[in-house]
Order: structure tokens, then C-alpha cells, then sequence
């Protein structure tokens, strides 16, 4: 009845079935885990953003990397801004998430002979992007600056290339180790993201927009597709086999059905 399913094509039809269920069901949890990391940075991110802000110090040393549970958390520090180690970071986006510009990456120089960098918001990039863009000016003079610690950027965990050959003062990182080469002082590991400075000054980059922490992305979902495909192929595989039966049954019962042909030398006998 069912001996079709020992041809060679549904052979492989079944093995493929085979293949593709606990495929499909590793994919489920994959995206599953992904949902999972998704909602534990969510809680993450809420948490050190609500939590009071502390002293920079307090978190992050020269040749430090910024653990993972304190990115976030709000911090402050008091100092002068260092613009003749100014730099800009390239190919960042705007608040809008379309325009293309610039991170302006300003030392802040600390009253211990150390240094931390802050990155005070985005700039549009200029028409010549070989050059220097105009950034306005820091404010002078002693400041206090507010806003989120951030891990150090890589390769590894930005995904951003690290190009070398640009133009003076432009990055691709923001990095405290590369930036501290060029200071004569220890540079805190990370860096700040800017939300407030006293005094604010003039004219200020446009600040770096705030987290997103209630989005949970469409991984579950991904996840509970990924399952239901596991679960259709098995029924996929008995529907099909059932149809084949059922074509096969309806050919045997019309070649039965048919009279057989006599031949004409036959008859005419």
C-alpha cells in the first residue's frame, strides 16, 4: 500500500523532513535566547538609567574595561574640556537614525591628572569629509558634565572597522586606549555620553538619543515560527504521502477498469 515511500524520491523526501525538524527546532531557540538577551538588557539598561548618579571614578580606572552591568549608569564628572585633543568619530547617525555625521570626542581633563572622554553629542558631516568639520566650541572653563558610561568601542563589540590612513583628528572608534596615546595623561576606560553639562554654553552638538529599553524585538515571534514549521513538516510529509496513495489507489482502479485491447489478428481468427 505504502511501498512508494521505499523509492528514491520520497527516500529523500523523507530524509530532508527529517533534517529540517530538529533544524527548524534549534532556530526556534536560537531566536528564543535572542529574545531572552533582548529583555535582560531591556531591565539592564532601565535599571542603571534610573538608578542615582554617581562619580565616574567610582566605576572605570585607566586601562579598565567597562563591565557589562555598569554600562549605562548615569555618572558625573567635574574638569576642563581638553578641544586641542578634540576628535571626531565618523560615520555615526543622527537622532533621525538616517542623517550621516559625526560623535564629537572631547577630553575631559580631571583634577587628579587623569582624563576621561566625553562624547558630546552628533555633528552633520561637512561636503569635504577630509577635513576637520567646525564643531562648536566646548564650554570653557570648569565644568560638570552628566550623562552615561559606555564600554570602550572595538571591533569585536561594535562591529565597526577600525580603519587606519584618516584624515587628522577623525576615528572610527571611540576608544580610551588609542585616545589616551595621544595625551600626556591616564585615560578612564570608556567614556561618558553627554546628557547635561553645567555650564551647558553656547551652541552644543545634538545629543545622542536615549536607549530604546521597551522594545523587545520580534524574536519570540521568529521563535514560534520557527517551532510551527518544525511541526508542519511532519504533517506536510503525511499529507503528501496520503495524496500519492490516494493518486496511485485511482490509477490502479482505472487501468483495472479499462478492457484489455484484443488484437485485430486475434478477432479476425
Amino acid at each position: 500500500m505504502y511501498r512508494f515511500l521505499l523509492t528514491r524520491q520520497w527516500v529523500i523526501l523523507t530524509l530532508v523532513a527529517l533534517a529540517l525538524i530538529p533544524t527548524m527546532i534549534r532556530l526556534g531557540f536560537w531566536q528564543l535566547h535572542r529574545h531572552e538577551h533582548r529583555v535582560a538588557q531591556n531591565q539592564l539598561i532601565g535599571d542603571n538609567l534610573d538608578a542615582p548618579a554617581v562619580a565616574v571614578e567610582k566605576f572605570t580606572a585607566p586601562g579598565r574595561t567597562v563591565p557589562r552591568d555598569d554600562t549605562w549608569r548615569t555618572v558625573t564628572a567635574t574638569g576642563t574640556y581638553d578641544t586641542a585633543h578634540e576628535v571626531v568619530v565618523r560615520q555615526r547617525t543622527g537622532s533621525d537614525e538616517q542623517s550621516i555625521g559625526y560623535f564629537v570626542l572631547t577630553p575631559l581633563l580631571l583634577p587628579d591628572d587623569r582624563a576621561v572622554l566625553v562624547n558630546r553629542g552628533w555633528i552633520p558631516a561637512g561636503t569635504d569629509l577630509t577635513k576637520f568639520p567646525k564643531v562648536p566650541a566646548a564650554p570653557s572653563g570648569k565644568v560638570t558634565v552628566t550623562g552615561q558610561l559606555k564600554a570602550d568601542e572595538t571591533t569585536g563589540n561594535s562591529g565597526i572597522k577600525d580603519k587606519q590612513g584618516l584624515p587628522p583628528r577623525q576615528v572610527s572608534l571611540i576608544n580610551s586606549e588609542q585616545q589616551a596615546k595621544a595625551l600626556s595623561r591616564p585615560v578612564l576606560g570608556g567614556y561618558i555620553e553627554l546628557t547635561s553639562s553645567s555650564p551647558k554654553g553656547g551652541k552644543q552638538p545634538q545629543p545622542v538619543a536615549a536607549p530604546n529599553h521597551s522594545d523587545i524585538g520580534p524574536h519570540m515571534a521568529y521563535a514560534v515560527q520557527w517551532w510551527l514549521f518544525s511541526a508542519g513538516v511532519p504533517i506536510g510529509w503525511f499529507v503528501l504521502a496520503r495524496r500519492e496513495r490516494r493518486d496511485r489507489a485511482a490509477e490502479a482502479a482505472k487501468a483495472a477498469a479499462t478492457p484489455e485491447q484484443v488484437p485485430a489478428t486475434a478477432a479476425a481468427d
